[in-house]
């Protein structure tokens, strides 16, 4: 190997390195999503979660490279803001386009949903007072009763079948409907 490939060689890992090192301050510095401040709303009781939900907006359509102090900073006007939550996508870790805003009085909530539908970074936001999530309580309707739901309120008559006047065919291990045409 020659010199002059040699100090290329070098001059390579030395970059490689830096990029390592710029990589680990990068994660240092970055802030990890699970953060302490989520910990402690998980250790708050029922009434408590609930009345943080009611000094609580959706906010909606929020841009994906928004940070949390621009949205404290847009929502300041409104009152004092404890708490803005972005959740990230657990897989790819980017941002799901929407974000909670905590305020320490409930008036706060009533001045923001003014802010309804205004620009923010360049998109329309909506804000809307957040729900409080019900333990058990679903919103989609999988499973009615006796049977699937087959979408749009279609209940099928007990005595329907879509394979009458089919004969099965068997290939590969697997029955085919085969419809008789006389």
């Amino acid at each position: 190997m020659t010199a002059w490939k040699r100090e290329e060689l070098d001059a390579i890992q030395t970059r490689v390195l830096e990029m390592d090192e710029s990589d680990m301050q990068y994660e240092v510095e970055r802030p990890f999503p699970f953060s302490p401040q989520a910990g402690l709303f998980f250790s708050m009781t029922h009434e408590e979660k609930i009345d943080s939900d009611r000094r609580s907006i959706y906010v909606g359509n929020v841009d994906y490279g928004a940070t949390a102090d621009e949205l404290e900073m847009y929502f300041n006007g409104c009152g004092h803001v404890n708490r803005v939550t972005i959740p990230y996508n657990r897989f790819t870790g980017h941002p799901k386009g929407f974000a909670y805003v905590e305020f320490s009085e409930r008036e706060s909530v009533r001045t923001a949903l003014t802010l309804d539908e205004t620009l923010f970074r360049g998109r329309v936001i909506k804000v809307l007072p957040k729900r409080t999530n019900i333990p058990g309580f679903r919103t989609t309707n999988t499973y009615l009763r006796g049977g699937w739901s087959r979408g749009r309120g279609f209940r099928a008559s007990r005595f329907y079948n879509p394979f009458r006047g089919c004969h099965f065919i068997r290939e590969n291990g697997r029955a085919h409907p085969w419809v008789d045409s006389f």
